[in-house]
């Protein structure tokens, strides 16, 4: 049988491929032009000395800033990382409520934090929880805005992640005896999560990415660290070099990690698919086995006469 490839245009001719490619060596070469014509003015500034570039990488550099300011990122993200799954999975599964008011009041909430600046509720806890005493108020600001923030994202995630799924996956769940609440939480939702990983997963890139933010109020996390060592040592251009460097190489290593938990999650949920569905038909074949033996008693015998010349066929 001959499978024909669908394609969404033509593929391109001879004289097309010959535009394409010459399209993208002028492309090339004005990328290289406006690269070099950066880095002469930077030569001309005495941007690109090597002790500038050398104190940005030293080991001090290291053990006073970029690492404490890593740290501080990292302990700000997670937490906030933590805390926006929960908020969004509570709220997410409270705007999927069959009563009126729990929805309401989940879409009110989520709508009002994702409808704010992030920037903007920093600098409101940071300054509610310092005139309130309370210690670390600028981590404690970043980390509550952070999870308001992302929670409300991860929260439109499940909803529009159950509303994705077929039909289906309700009405299976409902026919073995679910009421509607257990169908979403142990049906609906857990489908939802695996098809939406990639979506969230770039959501919690954007946590940590969003926790630069908290230099705004003071929070010594990377991005504020290495611009305090560009101040000292007048190479803020450089020491910023080194703080996103290290912002590529964290981000890309949760990609790679989300790229591969999300193709274990596949096979393993194509596997205990295959095995849950054969399981729910079983017990629905039980419970209407169940059924018919409670309100004939002779029906039972005949289910077993026919299930007895199965087996021997």
């Amino acid at each position: 049988m001959k499978v024909e490839k669908t394609v969404l245009f033509d593929a391109p001719g001879p004289r097309a491929r010959r535009r394409i490619l010459l399209g993208n060596i002028v492309g090339a070469i004005v990328v290289a032009g406006l690269a070099a014509v950066v880095l002469v003015r930077l030569g001309e500034q005495g941007q690109l000395e090597p002790s500038l570039w050398l104190n940005a990488v030293d080991a001090d550099a290291w053990a006073y800033y970029y690492w404490p300011g890593f740290l501080a990122t990292i302990r700000a993200a997670a937490v906030a990382i933590v805390g926006a799954m929960i908020f969004g999975l509570v709220f997410g599964v409270g705007r999927l409520s069959s009563r009126l008011l729990v929805r309401t009041v989940c879409g009110a909430v989520v709508e009002f934090f994702r409808a704010v600046p992030v920037l903007l509720m920093m600098v409101f806890f940071w300054l509610l929880f310092a005139n309130a005493g309370l210690p670390s108020s600028s981590y404690w600001g970043v980390v509550v805005a952070l999870i308001l923030y992302n929670g409300s994202v991860v929260a439109e995630l499940v909803r529009s992640g159950v509303h994705g799924l077929p039909s289906g996956q309700r009405e299976a769940g409902l026919s073995i005896g679910l009421t509607r609440g257990q169908s979403l939480r142990s049906v609906e939702v857990p489908q939802a999560l695996i098809a939406m990983l990639p979506a969230l997963m770039s959501q919690l890139v954007v946590v940590l990415k969003d926790s630069a933010l908290g230099a705004i109020i003071s929070y010594p996390e990377l991005l504020q660290s290495a611009r305090r060592l560009g101040s000292g040592n007048s190479n803020i251009l450089q020491t910023l070099t080194v703080a996103a460097v290290l912002f590529i190489v964290i981000n890309w290593s949760l990609t790679k990690l989300a790229e591969r938990l999300g193709r274990s999650l596949k096979r393993t949920s194509g596997r205990t698919g295959t095995t849950a569905a054969g399981a729910g038909v079983a017990a629905v074949g039980v419970s209407a086995a169940g059924g018919t033996d409670g309100d004939t008693g002779d029906a039972g015998d005949a289910g077993e006469g026919g299930s007895g010349g199965g087996d021997g066929t």
